[in-house]
């Protein structure tokens, strides 16, 4: 064979690939791509392309001449919107309030104001108007585990402070431990009705009472403390009527001299 046809024959499937390829650059690739959006496509065919390699020519397509006389870079710019029309979020805009401050806000600004004589068939656990810190129904617990729903009133004299039986009647629970510390339920007849007065959080072994010690109005129950589950010294004081819990302060309001 001869040594032309040979040669053909070797250079030739590579000038076919690179042709092709560059066909296929300069006919499918959008010339914004590659530079200049004005830029011809390339039009070079297979037989211009095969003779200019035999000659030892470079080829160069109307795509690669956009893409060696573009720029080095493209720039976008955009309006930038004036920021002195945008709303400015100021800091004092917003508040946060916690779940506890919002059940202080509904619930602890109850006043709880009282006169009492310190005596009577029915009276108040102190025998002078001691302050309360907290009412019956919902509040904000004040500690882990406790109730957000408060059965009962919490009387802060001090520490120490002697507590006394609302009415005569029989002792039914004296209980040292659990949620409520040192704790004494009292059951009575009130107007013909079974009403339970509750003791709880007393100092530890302050209370003299027993199960089915029989007491009258005033005497000696035990000592403001702060047993069990409790956050300050306070007698917390609870009232059943027939085994449901009421408002003590409503109740003692109405029954208590």
């Amino acid at each position: 064979m001869p040594l032309r046809k040979r040669v053909a024959r070797k250079v030739f499937p590579p000038i076919v690939m690179a042709a092709a390829a560059a066909l296929i650059i300069g006919t499918s690739v959008p010339s914004s791509v590659l530079g200049d959006p004005n830029a011809p496509a390339a039009t070079a065919s297979l037989g211009e392309v095969a003779s200019a390699l035999d000659a030892g020519a470079v080829i160069e397509t109307g795509a690669s001449r956009a893409a060696t006389d573009a720029p080095e870079a493209q720039v976008l710019s955009a309006a930038a919107e004036d920021a002195s029309a945008l709303p400015v979020a100021s800091r004092d805009d917003w508040s946060v309030t916690s779940y506890a401050e919002m059940m202080r806000l509904r619930y602890g600004n109850r006043t709880f104001a009282y006169a009492t004589t310190g005596a009577g068939a029915v009276r108040w656990p102190f025998p002078f108007a001691a302050p309360i810190s907290s009412g019956f129904g919902s509040r904000a617990a004040p500690c882990w585990g406790c109730s957000s729903y408060h059965q009962g009133l919490d009387f802060v004299p001090g520490y120490g402070t002697p507590i006394q039986a609302i009415a005569g009647g029989t002792v039914t629970l004296a209980q040292q431990g659990g949620g409520f510390g040192n704790h004494v339920h009292i059951d009575h007849v009130i107007n013909g009705q079974r009403v339970t007065s509750v003791y709880a959080h007393m100092v530890w072994d302050s209370s003299p009472l027993r199960v089915g010690d029989t007491i009258e109005a005033g005497d000696f129950v035990g000592l403001v403390g702060s047993s069990g589950m409790s956050t300050a010294p306070h007698l917390h004081f609870e009232l059943h009527l027939d085994g449901v819990p009421v408002d003590p302060y409503a109740w003692l309001i109405t029954n208590a001299s």
